[in-house]
């Protein structure tokens, strides 16, 4: 049985008796603004937050090397679920905050040939090797997952689903905590679990 309590502030999930996910404290608050920003992506382009008004958008932060993102790229949830969410008119931006030097750390070209490979459907991928988007949002994880609402409202932080466990099997298995809030903020609902602690890497700040 699966209950739940989320508040403005943090959301506690808890999944039978096994597995609790606290929320993480960010810099903009559930239910608040999130805040833009201006990055330039893999490709060249300055991308903001307020270019995207009016769509839902999706922030994914990344680094290769870690074991919970190589978990949902290596299975292919992670650009399954970006193929299907792009789809539906939703802007998904994958961020890179790893300092050079760190590990995670891609240079554009890196990236953009890491994207092909790997078959990833991301809008684009945020280059914030200096940690300035990082930080405005205090993500602490990778990957991190941020939702916002078409009117800027942040309205999800945190785990991509309810398995915080290396095998990749847990995927198809698992409840997907960004596809589930998608589908209720779509369809008018208020998003029932809206924070929760993300599993994975420490982001490697400059």
């Amino acid at each position: 049985m699966l209950n739940t309590s989320a508040s403005r502030k943090h959301g506690v999930l808890r999944v039978g008796a096994a597995v609790a996910l606290l929320a993480s404290a960010a810099a903009v608050q559930i239910g608040e603004p999130a805040p833009n920003f201006g990055i330039v992506d893999s490709q060249g382009k300055t991308q903001h937050l307020n270019d995207y008004h009016g769509k839902y958008v999706v922030l994914e932060w990344h680094s290769q090397p870690c074991w919970a993102v190589k978990k949902h790229y290596a299975s292919g949830n992670m650009q399954r679920l970006q193929k299907e969410w792009t789809g539906k008119g939703v802007v998904w931006l994958t961020v890179i905050s790893s300092g050079p030097g760190n590990p995670g750390f891609m240079t554009p070209s890196q990236e953009n040939a890491w994207v092909k490979q790997a078959g990833a459907y991301p809008t684009a991928v945020l280059m914030d090797e200096g940690g300035v988007m990082g930080h405005l949002y205090e993500a602490t994880t990778t990957p991190q997952m941020f939702v916002i609402d078409p009117q800027g409202t942040l309205i999800y932080d945190g785990a991509i689903d309810d398995r915080p466990k290396p095998e990749q099997t847990d995927v198809w298995n698992a409840r997907n905590l960004v596809s589930e809030a998608l589908e209720e903020a779509m369809a008018g609902r208020p998003v029932s679990i809206p924070a929760t602690k993300p599993y994975g890497c420490s982001v490697k700040y400059k």
